[in-house]
């Protein structure tokens, strides 16, 4: 569903502002509303405004939110994992470069502003399932029950982006707002939220419609899905289990033959996705905000190309390596950063360079652009000139996210081409696939997860699905073939299921979280620091330390704020 510009009685509507600094001082006025606003068609569009926050932007308030909010959290789950640099400039965006150094302060302004986004979210869930009882007019009984339930699985899903975020966080529901009493939705986080989101996802899930007419509502799949990452992360396999297979029992999705079909405007809302996050541009809405405004930064940076900013988001070393195969076209499990792919570090564009010609999987120029390779269809990446500072962030430049040519004016913003409507699949089918390998791994049912990773390799291993050059040869020495021989050992079968999905999911803000609930965080991180620090002297001093950094610290700010008599009724998390 695409964000619509709430008229300003409407917006009077959001009876709190998700813990804003301007709320304290100010009382609600919703209550002089309601007489002229209960009809279904104010509750629908109630639920577009809390469908909207899926990005995170609400507000220009605080400085550069959008950043700190995108769905695709770029930043938490990516800048601060092994998949990518925060690019550009040291001095570019330093809460950022923190977070990636692994200096994780309280009063990082870019923890803040997700927490914000997030609840900001939840209040608008809560202001529609508040006003729900009083609207009387214009809807029927099926209609609330589709609003509660649309309502319920997006507070679910906004509580589940903060759970993994920052772990011991307050729950919020309709019932703990009081409209005369300011400080009524200061609640402390002192319980684990799992069973609450469990309850919003598993009403979303036995109410919904198992499709929707309009794309981008929650669908009865979506809410499976995200129950059964919930259940993934809390290691409830048997119960994620029963939602996956119902998901690929229901015949509703299949893989797209070709990889990068999940990441182009023109192939939006495609047989593959579950539950993907709606873009616009050139609909009325100001400055394009309705467009990946979370990632308007993490464009190549200049060049005479794509764009003339901003050089952010720039792939690892360590994630290009993790692209070669052996022999038989298989990924190199434990060996892959033995040796760095060949790169153009430090070549000027009218120098002599030479791609990699060792074997690689073909996902990799579909993920990350680089030198000599055709990027989309702007030609091919011409090295230096696409990347702000090599010496600083590393010679490559993102790719999943970034318009193609062809899209420039149309599915771009006119006032701003950074903006587009390239929609974000939140989770697709090729994460139930994986999901259920790893869950057979862990039942040590090794065969049926090498079957379940050989459908996503499969899809990979499609050449028609391969950068092509200009005369229509691969672009690369691709090879790629799916596991022939048996799986016997279940801890080199985990470790290959863990390998697939962080090539699969590379540069989709979900690695450090998988990490962590994998328990390997500390073991993965600090080994990659241990190598980038001798070529990143700003990561010399990265470490992740256990039994801390598994999750973001509480913003201060919001511990502040949520003071009553004096005392807070937000505890920080350990070690912070």
């Amino acid at each position: 569903m695409k964000k619509i510009i709430m008229l300003c009685s409407i917006a009077l509507l959001s009876l709190w502002s998700g813990c804003s600094d301007s709320f304290l001082e100010t009382k609600p006025k919703a209550a002089l509303l309601l007489p002229s606003l209960r009809s279904y068609s104010v509750a629908n569009s109630l639920l577009t405004a809390a469908y909207s926050l899926l990005d995170g932007w609400a507000t220009t308030e605080g400085a550069y939110r959008s950043y700190q909010v995108g769905a695709d959290n770029w930043v938490y789950g990516s800048v601060a994992s092994d998949d990518a640099y925060k690019g550009t400039i040291s001095g570019d965006q330093p809460p950022i470069s923190q977070i990636e150094q692994a200096d994780i302060s309280p009063d990082n302004i870019y923890f803040r502003g997700k927490w914000r986004g997030m609840y900001d979210g939840i209040a608008r869930c809560n202001d529609l399932l508040q006003l729900l009882p009083q609207i009387t007019e214009n809807i029927t009984e099926d209609q609330r029950t589709q609003l509660v339930a649309e309502a319920r699985f997006l507070r679910g899903h906004y509580h589940f982006e903060l759970k993994k975020m920052f772990d011991m966080i307050p729950y919020i529901d309709e019932t703990m707002y009081n409209p005369t009493d300011l400080e009524s939705y200061k609640v402390p986080n002192d319980k684990d939220i799992w069973p609450r989101i469990e309850e919003d996802l598993l009403a979303a899930y036995n109410t919904l419609p198992a499709t929707q007419r309009q794309r981008g509502r929650a669908t009865k799949w979506a809410a499976a899905a995200t129950l059964a990452k919930a259940y993934l992360f809390q290691e409830k396999y048997p119960e994620a289990k029963i939602l996956l297979e119902a998901i690929v029992d229901s015949h509703q999705y299949e893989l797209v033959p070709r990889f990068h079909d999940n990441f182009r405007t023109v192939t939006n809302n495609n047989l593959e996705s579950i539950f993907e996050v709606q873009y616009s541009v050139n609909d009325g809405a100001p400055n394009g905000e309705n467009g990946n405004i979370g990632s308007t930064l993490n464009y190549p940076y200049g060049g005479g190309g794509v764009t003339t900013c901003c050089g952010f988001f720039q792939p690892s070393q360590n994630l290009v390596n993790a692209f070669k195969t052996d022999d038989d076209g298989l990924p190199l499990l434990d060996t892959f950063n033995d040796e760095d792919v060949k790169n153009d570090q430090g070549i000027e564009v009218t120098g002599e360079f030479t791609p990699y010609t060792g074997t690689l999987d073909p996902r990799l120029d579909w993920t990350v652009g680089r030198r000599g390779i055709p990027y989309l269809d702007w030609g091919v990446h011409p090295g230096k000139t696409y990347v702000r500072d090599q010496a600083y962030a590393g010679p490559y430049s993102p790719k999943k996210h970034v318009m193609y040519r062809s899209d420039v004016g149309t599915a771009t913003f006119v006032g701003n081409p950074r903006l587009n409507a390239n929609n974000y699949r939140m989770i697709r089918y090729a994460h139930v696939l994986l999901w259920l390998a790893e869950i057979a791994v862990r039942q040590a049912d090794l065969e049926t997860a090498r079957g379940y990773v050989n459908q996503v390799r499969a899809r990979a291993a499609n050449p028609d699905g391969w950068v092509k050059n200009a005369d229509g040869t691969p672009a690369a020495n691709y090879v790629i073939n799916e596991y022939t021989d048996p799986w016997t050992d279940a801890d080199l079968a985990l470790k290959a299921v863990q390998f697939e999905q962080r090539l699969e999911f590379a540069m989709e803000g979900h690695r450090r979280f998988d990490l962590v609930r994998w328990k390997i965080a500390d073991q993965t991180l600090n080994a990659y620091y241990e190598v980038e620090k001798t070529k990143r002297t700003y990561l010399r001093e990265a470490r992740f330390v256990p039994n801390k950094h598994e999750y973001f610290p509480i913003p201060l700010q919001e511990i502040l704020n949520s003071q009553v008599n004096g005392k807070a009724t937000l505890t920080q998390n350990q070690n912070y």
